[in-house]
């Protein structure tokens, strides 16, 4: 009888030594997963990452990695954006001291400013912006389309282009245009009083 007991014991053990390894390798790929995106990720791409359609699951692995980036101290953070997306990213403390060690910025001074025209006036016609922008302004909408940051749609003879929220998540910036326009004024103007 004895026995039997320590076997018990022993496969209780087992089983939960396993289940502690099967929740361990669910947060290293969370965390691979999140790193190697660079970008938000929604929960749909974290339950395929695991293997699951259970969003709940997905959900809980995911607010147990973020606790544990918490306690870690470290200069990377998770965090849960609205929509149901994770990032991973470098705190903003940190962001001033090592900006100097980016190779180069994501976009030249031509289709960065063409960028900025058409997010502060969005939606706003490509006829419109090329006449403000010049006409090298096309081969900068074609970038901009091309990097995923400007989409169109088309309205009859002409487009409408307009900012994707790949370009609200990458410049930290809402998802809803008129709050991202008032975000974009309070920008432009502190850089403007520098």
């Amino acid at each position: 009888m004895q026995k039997t007991k320590e076997q018990s014991d022993n496969s209780q053990a087992e089983a939960k030594q396993a289940q502690e390894e099967k929740i361990k390798r669910h947060l290293r790929l969370l965390e691979a997963a999140l790193y190697v995106a660079g970008r938000p990720l929604t929960i749909n791409e974290l339950c395929s990452v695991l293997s699951t359609r259970s969003k709940n699951k997905t959900k809980k692995y995911t607010k147990a990695l973020i606790r544990e980036y918490s306690t870690r101290n470290t200069a990377l953070e998770i965090l849960e954006l609205k929509d149901e997306r994770y990032v991973l990213q470098l705190k903003a403390d940190f962001t001033p001291l090592v900006r100097k060690l980016v190779n180069r910025p994501l976009l030249s001074s031509g289709p960065l400013k063409t960028l900025s025209y058409i997010a502060y006036r969005q939606p706003i016609s490509q006829k419109r912006v090329i006449q403000a922008r010049g006409q090298h302004a096309y081969g900068h909408v074609k970038l901009l389309r091309d990097m995923g940051l400007v989409a169109a749609e088309h309205a009859g003879r002409s487009m409408t282009l307009r900012t994707t929220d790949y370009f609200a998540d990458y410049f930290g910036l809402t998802h809803d245009t008129s709050t991202m326009k008032r975000e974009l004024k309070r920008i432009f103007g502190e850089a403007m009083k520098v």
